[in-house]
């Protein structure tokens, strides 16, 4: 199975998920929380950079959370029993091939795994028919392609089409955000709704400055000047500019904008669980040209 992950899993990347984490919790999080004595499934925990906040706000709640990656699960586990949660559970997994019973969940929550995916309706199916009628999922992603900012710089915008260019090679889709509402409903879920999450970072809020700028989106991109060097889509001098052109942002006159999207939507009753996975597969499969980059870990 080829791995989608571009971000790898060195400790730099560890970092840089949970920066993300601290700096995203109240945009993201806030209104996410399941009641009392509900099974909730978290699709692709990764490192844990969102569990300790799923579990936190819903402390009542039991949650599995399953990741395809050992050492991620044995990271993620260590922050749960650092911050003394004791409504999770872990258990590796692969989200295209999941040991569960149909309709074992009350509700499905999924951050940053689909961009990872070349077959992202086919895994939307798949976690429906583990939801109980009327059950949810929630889905968060972000969108590169949303990204603007002041000073603006054509060598920036360069730096981040490698990212974009490098997933899109892997398998996966960086600027998916913009398509959950198309995904959610090709999969044939109902109730379907979409929120656009504006990250905008100025001088006057300098932990977004540090904690999301620098430290999430900045450092995201440089880390894949390397891959991106080899892979012959840029230069070293143009990437290097790129790097300090997003890095000016952070000026005291600099400005800088990014979009997540979140989407809640329900499992309809009556609705065969599995209908679409033909159509998705064929669908996903041809858009990105790749037949098998599969992954349920999540990056950022």
């Amino acid at each position: 199975m080829k791995n989608g992950y571009v971000h790898g899993y060195d400790p730099h990347e560890n970092v840089r998920l949970q920066d993300q984490a601290r700096a995203l919790v109240e945009l993201l999080h806030s209104d996410t929380t399941y009641p009392a004595g509900s099974r909730v499934l978290e699709a692709g925990c990764g490192v844990g950079a969102q569990t300790v906040t799923l579990a936190q706000n819903s402390p009542q709640a039991s949650i599995l959370s399953i990741d395809i990656s050992e050492r991620s699960i044995a990271e993620a586990q260590a922050k749960v029993t650092a911050a003394g949660l004791g409504n999770v559970t872990f258990q590796q997994a692969d989200i295209f091939h999941l040991p569960f019973p149909p309709q074992s969940f009350d509700h499905v929550f999924v951050c940053f795994v689909l961009e990872h995916l070349a077959r992202p309706v086919e895994a939307l199916v798949i976690l429906k028919g583990l939801l109980k009628a009327g059950g949810t999922i929630t889905v968060i992603e972000g969108d590169h392609g949303s990204t603007y900012f002041h000073p603006d710089s054509a060598a920036a915008h360069r730096a981040i089409r490698c990212q974009i260019e490098l997933q899109r090679r892997a398998g996966g889709n960086a600027e998916i955000g913009r398509e959950l509402y198309p995904l959610l409903q090709q999969a044939g879920y109902g109730s379907i709704r979409v929120s656009p999450r504006m990250v905008y970072v100025d001088a006057s809020r300098p932990e977004l400055v540090e904690g999301f700028t620098r430290r999430t989106f900045t450092a995201m991109i440089e880390g894949v000047r390397e891959s991106a060097i080899a892979a012959g889509i840029i230069e070293s001098a143009d990437f290097d500019k790129g790097i300090e052109a997003l890095d000016r942002t952070t000026q005291p006159d600099g400005v800088f904008c990014y979009t997540f999207f979140k989407a809640v939507a329900q499992r309809v009753s009556g609705r065969p669980a599995n209908a679409p996975v033909r159509a998705a597969r064929d669908s996903a499969a041809g858009r990105c040209g790749i037949p098998n980059a599969e992954s349920s870990r999540r990056h950022d």
